[in-house]
């Protein structure tokens, strides 16, 4: 039996479900002989159940709810481990028929199920649709029996070919388009020469393989990794998939976990572009927290492609160096490693940037949740690290926000705010900046624009800032020139539907309001033109959307700022990986005053399974 290893806990699966009439064949061939309507046949003709009839055509199975007696299959693998436990058989007598999976998970609960890999069994329970997450969760449905027992007919049975996941066998279209009203896919008939997800699905619970598959996600701390059976499709420069448009969302991606036990087989560190070599194989399941997900018996071996951290050049004295980096709610309460970590970035990787946005910033008691807003504790630890690791003594602005008004974790009052080395750069304070108190473009003594407080809010009181970080402006000079920064970090994407949803297309209601606080963004930024038109303002932050996305088409519209990731080679232009998939959610913006820019993108966090945020930073050097 596998030890127990750490990982998510999955939504129980319901204890019992109403069920009708069994559906094993048998049993009512035996009711119609007692009424006297047959004659008794020879057992050899006897019909059955088999696992295609359970899986059917669709994502939903033809026998949902109904019971189903001696259905046969040989045991291909099992979850000894966890409140997930249970078995996968498999029918090694297929069809023929390419929509139909021939394998199933025999769910157990928190039971240990006595069977053994090779065994084979005939199994009854009740046929269920199990949703991951719960059926609110837009997630596909996983066809089970639940509620099982079992006979064991024999043992040591040669287990089925597993099917290969390779180009030639995962399409490169993803998903079909949904023709009920509420976009759902789950009766359409599957296609699984034609979509990716038709195909995974017409595989559930079948054992599949991949050879020599690449890392396309670093393992988590829950012990999975993703890996893509697509290598060339998209590929990053660093060996990553790119999530470059809504319809390209890189089918090819598939999770790993393990069910070797750990004292035989210790679970791969992998990062971005290391490869999984040799054979990976086993059941294909489905989990909440990422989509289809092969479940190994067998681990290729990890092979090391010496992913290396980037670093970026140090700006010259004539050059502004203005940073963007999220450090993942920071607080005191972190560990000192994740501040030296930080400080370590900021100093060798970030070559020391003049200004720094950081998004992400708690309060001096972290996630407490109580009446504490301050984060004086929490940017103290982070600059005091900075200069033990060699780098400025920097100061830093920020406006602390109203207690539990700005989303994040609960109690954590999350913010921006800035760094700035003042051997560099200089900032002048204009009191009155507060929480609810809005940041103005003015006339500035002598020409030009200033700032009616300093640092300062944008718009706290409008609607688009609702339980969302409110973006921070402030004015710095550098060598005599103003130089305005506006520090975002825009609402999540939670509550929308994933990439693999059994809608599509999938929803995201909460782009909404990112596109309003976009627009906001941008009708400020144009307030400030409209005083000066050559001002040069840098828009930069963590914005939560792609640079296609509806919310960035609003932050740039009219030409008032340029998204630089688009300056970018397309390979290189992500610093986040979400399941698999390599993309940008980071972004620095400059308005047409801005002449000249030199902008990197710095990898040092997403694509490795050592992180000390999530994001990767970014750093813009201009000269004012």
């Amino acid at each position: 039996m596998p030890a127990a290893r750490p990982g998510r806990t999955q939504t129980a699966r319901p204890s019992s479900r109403p069920s009708s009439r069994p559906i094993a064949l048998g049993a009512l061939i035996a009711a119609a002989l007692t009424a006297g309507l047959l004659a008794a046949p020879a057992p050899a003709a006897a019909a059955e159940v088999r696992i295609h009839d359970i899986q059917g055509t669709t994502r939903i199975s033809p026998l949902a709810d109904r019971s189903v007696a001696d259905v046969p299959g040989t045991v291909t693998a099992v979850r000894a481990f966890g409140s997930s436990r249970g078995f996968w058989v498999q029918d090694p007598d297929p069809d023929g028929d390419r929509a139909t999976s021939e394998g199933v998970f025999v769910f157990t609960g928190s039971r240990t199920p006595a069977v053994a890999v090779g065994d084979s069994v005939l199994v009854s329970g009740t046929v269920t649709e199990y949703y991951p997450g719960g059926a609110g969760a837009g997630l596909q449905s996983v066809t089970e029996i639940t509620k099982p027992t079992w006979t064991v007919v024999s043992s040591g049975n040669p287990l089925p070919t597993a099917f290969r996941l390779n180009p030639s066998t995962v399409p490169n279209r993803y998903a079909p388009r949904g023709e009920a009203a509420d976009s759902s896919i789950e009766h359409l008939p599957l296609r699984p020469t034609a979509y990716a997800l038709d195909r995974y699905e017409s595989l559930e619970g079948m054992r599949v393989r991949l050879t020599d598959a690449r890392v396309v996600g670093p393992t988590s701390e829950f012990e999975e990794v993703w890996v893509t059976a697509e290598p060339r499709l998209n590929r990053t420069a660093r060996g990553g998939s790119l999530y470059g448009s809504y319809a390209s969302q890189n089918g090819g991606r598939v999770k790993v976990a393990s069910l070797i036990p750990y004292a035989e087989r210790p679970f791969p560190r992998a990062d971005v572009g290391d490869e999984l070599a040799g054979t990976t194989a086993g059941p294909l399941d489905y989990d909440q927290f990422g989509g289809y997900e092969l479940q190994a018996t067998t681990l290729g071996a990890l092979r090391d492609d010496g992913l290396a951290r980037e670093r970026t050049r140090k700006q010259s004295a004539s050059e502004l160096s203005i940073a963007t980096y999220n450090v993942e709610n920071l607080s005191p309460k972190d560990p000192a490693a994740k501040f030296e970590r930080l400080a370590e970035a900021v100093v060798a990787h970030l070559a020391s940037p003049d200004v720094l946005a950081l998004e992400e910033v708690q309060d001096d008691n972290g996630p407490t949740d109580d009446a504490v807003v301050s984060a004086d504790a929490t940017l103290k630890r982070l600059t005091e690290a900075i200069t033990a690791a060699g780098g400025p003594s920097y100061a830093w602005r920020q406006i602390d926000p109203a207690d539990g008004q700005d989303g994040g974790q609960p109690g954590g009052n999350i913010r921006v705010a800035f760094l700035f080395d003042p051997e560099r750069v200089s900032f002048e304070d204009v009191p009155g900046g507060d929480a609810t108190t809005p940041v103005k473009p003015v006339p500035a003594a002598g020409g030009g624009v200033a700032l009616s407080v300093n640092p300062g809010r944008i718009a706290p009181a409008d609607p688009a800032w609702r339980d969302s970080r409110k973006p921070l402006v402030a004015r710095f000079t550098f060598r005599g020139e103003p130089v305005f920064v506006v520090a975002n970090h825009f609402t999540s994407k939670g509550g929308d539907q994933g990439l693999d949803s059994r809608f599509q297309p999938p929803a995201r209601p909460s782009e909404k309001q990112r596109v309003a606080q976009a627009q906001a963004v941008n009708a400020w930024v144009k307030s400030l033109l409209a005083l000066n038109p050559a001002a040069e303002v840098v828009v930069a932050g963590d914005f939560n959307d792609f640079g296609f996305s509806p919310a960035l088409a609003a932050l740039t519209a009219d030409g008032a700022l340029t998204d630089l990731v688009g300056r970018l080679p397309r390979a290189e232009r992500y610093g986040y990986v979400y399941n698999g998939n390599s993309q940008v959610l980071d972004h620095i913006l400059t308005t047409r005053g801005i002449r000249h820019a030199d902008y990197d993108i710095v990898h040092l966090n997403a694509e490795f399974a050592d992180q000390a945020s999530d994001h990767d930073p970014q750093v813009l050097r201009i000269r004012p």
